[in-house]
């Protein structure tokens, strides 16, 4: 059932058993941005890198979106077929400002909420003999009060994450779309494989080979079938495929990781640039460790080449640190053993993990993939300011002057050598936005 359906209609079914919602923003940033500039509103708006180099497309407005402009596209590309848009960068901080806000609105709701990226929470809603409200009732005031903020959003109300998940997309902007408790199979049932979570280009090809292009056929195949194709991950698969879904809201999820890359207009071949993008990256994961109170034990590097191919390489310090200006150096020495001057850069990302552990673990998380180099190497290299107190005083400096005015607002020489030659995209990292 979706918005077209009558609110009384709503009403005459009573709901039982759990009830999850899946609130998305829709098309989050350019909605803001609409928002923020009323000229904007009605136009096509695309938040992403410049096209002319190498940019990706963050968010594209649905008036974009008709042209076939969607996320993840070359700019290059998105600005040959929809050459009238408006294009900015974006104003993170802004994004983040406007996304509080609205997790603010769902925890009036529910303590049981779990914010999974900047534009998507999932909310458990189940009544009880206490909070007997109908779930439909919570997520239309829910719109209501998003769009009072000047943004929209679409909601899926189901008796798991899943379903909660699958009906968030069915029908958008402001979309409102029911799974009553029984009717999962129904849903789920006509729906391509490629609508569950987990399932992408790579497994949609396997499963098409053995006949299976439906969620409905999917859930029909034996599991066993589906465990010798795809190991364990069959096995939630096809659990998922079926309706079923036991997993919780986890409202006191750990950060994993903090990371921080981003993408060059033209490759990088010198030494001196490949080392001013990761101060720079390196600055703003500092930063964002500090204002989270966070220390990580494990440091991680990750470099694409001009050829694309990715090289990452991670480290574990001596002891936990958000001080950027005491691991910069060690992010040098990483540099060297996977890259030499002349190769071409494409891309620099710099992580810390390794919250709740202690230096000596050896078992890491990290938001990019370690397949190359790992070093335990506590060798010291000297910090870029010797006396640790020095340090912290500068960088406490420059976070009150960042966090009043801005990121750009003060930046070392590094920084600004960097910012003159990156495309204008940006990687959205759910740790930053908890």
């Amino acid at each position: 059932m979706n918005k077209s359906s009558s609110q009384s209609a709503f009403h005459a079914i009573p709901w039982t058993g759990k009830a999850i919602l899946l609130v998305d923003l829709d098309a989050f940033f350019a909605s803001v941005e609409q928002r923020d500039h009323p000229d904007w509103r009605g136009k096509p708006v695309i938040v992403g890198g410049d096209p002319d180099k190498r940019g990706v497309v963050s968010t594209a407005s649905y008036e974009a979106r008709v042209f076939g402009v969607h996320s993840a596209m070359p700019s290059s590309q998105a600005k040959r077929l929809c050459p009238q848009a408006i294009w900015t960068h974006g104003h993170f901080d802004r994004y983040r400002e406007m996304s509080n806000q609205i997790i603010k609105i769902l925890s009036d709701e529910t303590p049981y909420v779990q914010q999974v990226s900047i534009d998507e929470a999932f909310l458990d809603v189940t009544p009880t003999k206490v909070n007997t409200e109908h779930p439909i009732q919570i997520a239309m005031r829910i719109q209501q009060r998003v769009e009072d903020l000047g943004v929209t959003c679409s909601i899926g109300i189901g008796s798991s994450k899943t379903i909660a998940k699958i009906a968030s997309e069915m029908d958008k902007p402001r979309g409102l779309t029911i799974v009553y408790p029984g009717t999962e199979n129904d849903f789920l049932s006509p729906l391509p494989v490629r609508a569950l979570s987990g399932i992408g280009p790579s497994a949609e090809t396997k499963l098409k080979k053995v006949g299976i292009t439906t969620l409905g056929q999917l859930a029909q195949t034996p599991r066993h079938e589906i465990e010798r194709m795809f190991g364990k991950a069959g096995s939630v698969m096809h659990i998922r495929a079926n309706g079923g879904d036991d997993s919780g809201i986890v409202t006191d999820e750990s950060i994993k990781s903090v990371s921080n890359e981003t993408s060059f207009a033209k490759d990088l071949t010198k030494a001196h640039e490949v080392e001013a993008a990761i101060a720079t990256m390196a600055s703003k994961v500092g930063r964002r460790l500090r204002k989270k109170n966070l220390k990580g034990s494990t440091l991680a590097l990750r470099i694409r080449y001009g050829d694309r191919t990715v090289r990452s390489i991670q480290t574990t310090l001596a002891a936990p640190s958000n001080d950027d200006l005491e691991f910069i150096p060690k992010l040098y020495k990483m540099l060297r053993d996977i890259w030499h001057e002349g190769m071409p850069v494409r891309l620099v990302g710099v992580a810390m993990t390794g919250f709740d552990e202690p230096p000596e673990s050896t078992e890491q998380l990290s938001l990019f993939e370690i397949e190359d180099n790992q070093t335990n190497n506590h060798e010291d290299f000297e910090p870029l300011i010797a006396e640790p107190t020095k340090r912290k005083k500068l960088l406490d400096a420059t976070d009150s002057i960042r966090d009043r005015f801005g990121d750009t607002s003060v930046q070392f020489g590094s920084e600004i050598r960097s910012y003159q030659n990156t495309t204008g995209s940006s990687s959205k990292n759910v740790a930053d936005y908890k």
